[in-house]
């Protein structure tokens, strides 16, 4: 029987599958190298469109800003995750410093470090893309069997095991306010309910892409560059030839050493942040100005409770349970889902209110703590028009996200509804994750609560791991930077296959609608590419 932890990556294994591995900390002269596909992110985008063009006999090489780190060097410490795993060390956020920004940084992308929540795009967002977007040939139909394999290849099924009281508070909380609950799949195999999901699975239970299609595309002869990163675009008036890329060393920063590679074409992975970066400081032609601009999250806002009863919310499957009752509002107003955190300590105490006594004397009811998360549902309406990537004076992305009254109304709406479950299911005191909160003892001072909270930027605590659009897909080159496809408008051998090209916000967590969008770009380009 195979070992289910077995680990690719150890240094047993390296010795005998005989992978092109280039870790930019250690090379030692400028390179130049050529393929057939460069693809710029190994995250979920990257991950899978790898492993379809290399399985259709085509030569590909990954090249990947993060570090290469796999599960013997995943410890279960947030000391050791945050600043090795995520952009800015777990520190990324918008430009007004208003919203925290959970974003991977390391080969596999997010995938290796997100909570494994998978849901496939809602009928409705689908529906509003073709209709206000100009989206073709993507339905709830055309997309299923996409769906459907990305599922089968990484194991999605609904979670089996009992929640953790972590989520089981929110499913008894929905039900007794007579709303409903329902179980969340996840991509794991062979999970072992440790909870550390955050910190990358110490035992290569999550099928992120770091042990399922970037060791396939490896084994297809791939070459995989880490601690690499891409300047520009190298590109004439009609057609991409490859990039520039710049070396960097083990703390993150550049190196002297650069490079060169050519290539038949190059797809863009690298996120919903990164991607418009690379095609900014490249000056890629934009005659509508779109590049970059509605560039959406899913706002993040939190409650917490405090209970009699030990709530462990660190260990057990993160996400387990979900609600959408309030995802698709009849009035207009901004949806939004409910899932929680988990409560690991340093993540709880950034949370948490208050400074030096206070604060300590909050967090010594750690092991008692209940959080719920609403994931609000950005870009639907005239005025939710998102964020917007820019450069900075180093040539380093910035993601400016102005708050509109929209969004903020959703805010103290979920606040409202979140609170109400916390007291339902017997929270001894709950409290808004806001600068100007204190923690209430029942619902009516709650509601008074809610109505002396100023909703602003930096008083509200907002974060997100969710970031989509700024290169939006669709058929009008007025509207959209690359076609149905998923390749570019203006210039031949460019593909852009990530979250980027969602047109909103999706609603729901986006692993799964990457996967499945890339597994249809991905296969479409191989076919055009094979034929060449």
């Amino acid at each position: 029987m195979p070992n289910p932890f077995h680990n690719p990556y150890a240094e047993s294994e390296l010795s005998s599958n005989n992978w092109d591995l280039i870790n930019g900390e250690t090379v030692e002269k400028d390179l130049s190298l050529s393929t057939d596909v460069i693809i710029v992110g190994t995250g979920a985008g990257g991950g899978i469109t790898a492993e379809i063009l290399s399985k259709a006999g085509l030569k590909v090489i990954m090249i990947e800003e993060g570090p290469l780190r796999h599960s013997d060097q995943f410890k279960m410490m947030e000391k050791f995750a945050y600043p090795d795993l995520y952009q800015e060390a777990a520190a990324r956020k918008t430009a007004d410093k208003a919203i925290n920004i959970m974003q991977g940084r390391t080969v596999g992308g997010s995938t290796t470090v997100n909570w494994t929540s998978s849901f496939r795009t809602p009928e409705q967002t689908l529906a509003h893309w073709q209709k206000e977007h100009g989206v073709k040939g993507i339905t709830e139909q055309t997309m299923k069997p996409w769906f459907e394999w990305a599922e089968k290849r990484l194991n999605i099924h609904p979670w089996q095991m009992p929640p953790n009281k972590n989520n089981q508070i929110l499913k008894d909380g929905m039900e007794k306010l007579g709303y409903h609950a329902k179980v969340i799949s996840r991509n794991v195999k062979g999970c072992a309910n440790l909870g550390y999901c955050g910190m990358g699975c110490p035992i290569n239970a999550k099928q992120s892409m770091l042990v399922s299609t970037i060791p396939t595309a490896l084994n297809n002869g791939a070459t995989l560059l880490s601690r690499t990163r891409v300047n520009q675009l190298i590109f004439d008036t009609e057609k991409v030839t490859g990039v520039a890329i710049q070396f960097m060393d083990s703390q993150g920063q550049l190196r002297q050493r650069k490079g060169l590679i050519h290539a038949k074409h190059v797809v863009l992975s690298a996120g919903a942040i990164g991607t418009p970066a690379i095609l900014m400081r490249s000056k890629i032609p934009d005659p509508y100005q779109l590049i970059g601009k509605r560039t959406f999250i899913h706002p993040v806002n939190l409650t917490a409770a405090i209970y009699n009863e030990k709530i462990e919310a660190a260990s057990g499957a993160p996400q387990s349970i979900y609600s959408d009752t309030f995802q698709w509002p009849s009035d207009n107003s901004i949806g939004f889902k409910l899932e929680v955190p988990p409560m690991h300590p340093l993540l709880t105490a950034t949370m948490m209110n208050g400074f030096g006594e206070e604060h300590a004397n909050m967090m010594q009811n750690f092991s008692h703590f209940q959080s719920i998360l609403a994931l609000l549902r950005d870009g639907f309406h005239e005025q939710s028009t998102g964020g917007e990537v820019k450069l900075d004076n180093n040539l380093y992305p910035v993601l400016d996200y102005p708050i509109s009254q929209y969004l903020w109304d959703g805010i103290k709406k979920s606040y409202a509804v979140m609170m109400e479950v916390q007291f339902a299911t017997g929270a001894q005191q709950v409290i808004p994750l806001h600068q100007d909160a204190q923690l209430v003892k029942n619902w009516n001072a709650a509601k008074k609560l809610l109505q002396t909270l100023p909703m602003k930027p930096l008083r509200a605590k907002l974060f997100t791991a969710h970031l989509m659009g700024g290169c939006p897909l669709g058929s009008s080159e007025k509207m959209s930077v690359v076609n149905n496809s998923l390749q570019h408008h203006q210039l031949e051998g460019l593909s852009i296959i990530d979250a980027s090209v969602f047109p909103t916000s999706l609603g729901v967590n986006p692993q799964l609608s990457i996967y499945g969008m890339s597994a249809r770009a991905a296969t479409l380009l191989s076919e055009s590419l094979v034929k060449k």
